[in-house]
């Protein structure tokens, strides 16, 4: 697959360098965003401290300036600066907090055979959106790398072809009962091992990974990062727990063999099978199977659920869904390579040494990782009753539709709209990574307000919900075209510090505070399988939802936390599905 991909390097030169939007033209939708959500008297405030910053040659004019010199002298102005501030210096545990998981529909994996195929040699094909190539140089990252904990900030590691090692790693990482083993996934000679030779390997790894009185060593890096940072570098210091971490960081990918996900109803077994990816279950079940920090790591239960977990800080959502989606067709194929007739090595058991500080570091993790994942509650469903061919009969964005949809929601739970952001690909730019779509409008807030109102006649919601889809749908074709705010306003911000100047008064401000307390955290992420992504919300007292909408039906993730009284997973699910057929009936009245 590596050489595949060094055969598109093409691509990433065809991608046009990203462009940093006018000044005037981000400040101006900045304060159009703000208008839904800050009361007059706080709006004229910051609307006064947008103009002063933004005046002819003052300081928004400067640091603009700035901008533009360092778009012309690097690749992306913006993803080294997005990266760190997002991911890398963020000190939250990486287990529900960052790392999203894909869930896919349950399999019969009791050949053993059908999880490995990532080794293929399978073509990936040339992505486009909108007719546009779009940046492939995510791809060969995501193997061989890993997050690496630091005091301050992390660090990513590449250790494949294209990082700092002359020779890319040829094994991969399987852990089962707490258990890790380096499994090598090429011969001797330099091919791939066939489906046969890596079943014989795993059966070999499962003799030998009965027992399940191991410590789960993977639940450290589940921690607070700077927890797991100090408890990363007592680990280190001894040789053998060098050497095993060393082989997790390295490996090609993690394959995690769980146990089965238990299993109370089929009504919740969607959101279970989601849950057991995300973060394992707790320390009674599978989350001493993952090691948190590895960019790629496919989960498989013995009851056939499987799923993706990923650290996004290599890359996000969509090229990982895309890669997923290229593993799965290959699956569907037969694999014609003959076993040659040579014996295999034994898979390497890594080991590690446990002195009492690390066991004192592996029980407050446990402690920890539990508390977190009984706080989070995750729904996911199924929506059936249509899918995103309604909206394009009615020649509407389906993304939009599905946009507008979740503001009503949460207006219909919360009664209030709330700072919300969607995010958009910039992998339309030469190393683009996302942007965030701001909602809700201006037109979404009039829709939402009329909905439920029966004063309001039937044609008129209609005419001020496609007015709330076109206006969202605006927003997306500005965020596609390199001319989002979110990512601008943060390199303003950035660009200040980096001069030594004090942060300006404009990010200071409460209602730049409050509009990115985003309460409301959503994404679509398509895919031609019938997969879902899952991720925690930003905040302590918000949502987050994902989506994947098909010809005929969507697949949704919700999640909240239970600590917080006010939000409800499956309060707004049910909410979710109630408006999709409010507004089925809207476009299609039945009567």
């Amino acid at each position: 697959l590596q050489a595949v991909l060094r055969q598109e390097q093409c691509l990433f030169s065809s991608a046009p360098p990203q462009p940093v939007p006018p000044l005037s033209q981000t400040l101006q939708r900045y304060l159009q965003a703000l208008e839904p959500l800050l009361p007059p008297d706080e709006l004229a405030h910051t609307r006064r401290m947008v103009h002063e910053f933004g005046r002819p040659g003052g300081l928004g004019s400067q640091l603009q300036q700035k901008l533009e010199f360092r778009a012309k002298h690097t690749k992306n102005w913006i993803t080294d600066w997005w990266v760190q501030c997002a991911y890398l210096a963020n000190r939250e545990p990486l287990a529900v907090h960052s790392n999203p998981a894909i869930s896919l529909p349950r399999r019969d994996f009791n050949d053993w055979r059908s999880q490995l195929k990532l080794m293929s040699g399978g073509k990936l094909a040339s992505e486009h959106m909108r007719g546009r190539p779009l940046c492939m140089e995510l791809y060969p990252l995501m193997f061989s790398s890993c997050r690496i904990p630091g005091p301050k900030h992390d660090s990513i590691a590449h250790y494949g072809t294209y990082g700092r090692s002359r020779r890319s790693p040829t094994h991969i990482t399987v852990v089962r009962n707490y258990q890790f083993f380096q499994l090598e996934v090429y011969n001797s000679d330099g091919s791939r091992m066939t489906e046969s030779q890596i079943h014989a390997q795993l059966l070999r790894i499962r003799s030998q990974s009965w027992k399940t009185d191991k410590e789960p060593m993977g639940i450290l890096t589940s921690e607070h990062r700077h927890t797991w940072g100090a408890a990363y570098n007592r680990l280190l210091r001894d040789k053998i727990n060098r050497a095993s971490v060393r082989a997790i960081e390295t490996g090609l990918f993690s394959l995690c063999l769980d146990s089965p996900v238990m299993r109370i109803s089929d009504e919740k077994y969607a959101s279970r099978k989601a849950a057991q990816v995300l973060h394992g279950g707790g320390t009674f079940s599978n989350s001493g199977n993952r090691w948190f920090d590895k960019t790629l790591q496919f989960v498989v239960g013995e009851d056939g659920s499987w799923g993706l977990l990923y650290e996004q800080a290599t890359a996000e959502g969509p090229p990982v869904a895309t890669l997923l989606h290229h593993i799965l067709e290959y699956c569907e194929g037969p694999d014609p390579k003959r076993a040659p007739l040579i014996p295999l090595p034994m898979p390497k058991k890594l080991y590690f040494y446990i002195d009492p500080e690390i066991k004192r570091d592996i029980e407050l993790a446990k402690q920890n990782l539990d508390i977190l994942i009984n706080d989070l509650d995750v729904n996911v469903f199924n929506f059936k009753r249509f899918g995103k061919e309604l909206p394009k009969r009615h020649k509407l964005s389906p993304n939009a539709f599905i946009q507008v949809a979740l503001q009503l929601a949460y207006y219909r739970v919360h009664n209030e709209v709330c700072p919300s952001c969607d995010i958009a690909s910039q992998r339309m730019f030469k190393g683009g990574r996302t942007e965030y779509i701001r909602s809700p409008t201006k037109e979404a807030l009039t829709f939402v307000l009329a909905f439920d109102n029966r004063s309001v006649s039937k044609e008129v919601k209609r005419q001020l919900f496609r007015e709330a889809v076109d206006a969202y749908a605006a927003l997306t074709d500005l965020a596609l075209k390199g001319h989002g705010i979110d990512r601008h306003l943060l390199g303003l911000k950035l660009q200040a510090i980096e001069q030594g100047l004090s942060i300006p008064k404009m990010f200071m401000d409460t209602g730049y505070g409050f509009a990115t307390h985003w309460k409301l955290r959503t994404g679509q992420v398509p895919a031609n399988t019938d997969s879902v992504i899952c991720f925690g919300p930003l905040v302590p007292d918000g949502y987050a939802i994902c989506y994947n909408p098909q010809a005929d039906h969507v697949h949704f993730s919700i999640t909240a936390f239970n600590c917080c009284e006010e939000t409800n997973a499956e309060t707004m699910a049910m909410t979710v599905k109630n408006t999709l057929c409010d507004l089925q009936e809207l476009l299609e009245p039945t009567i």
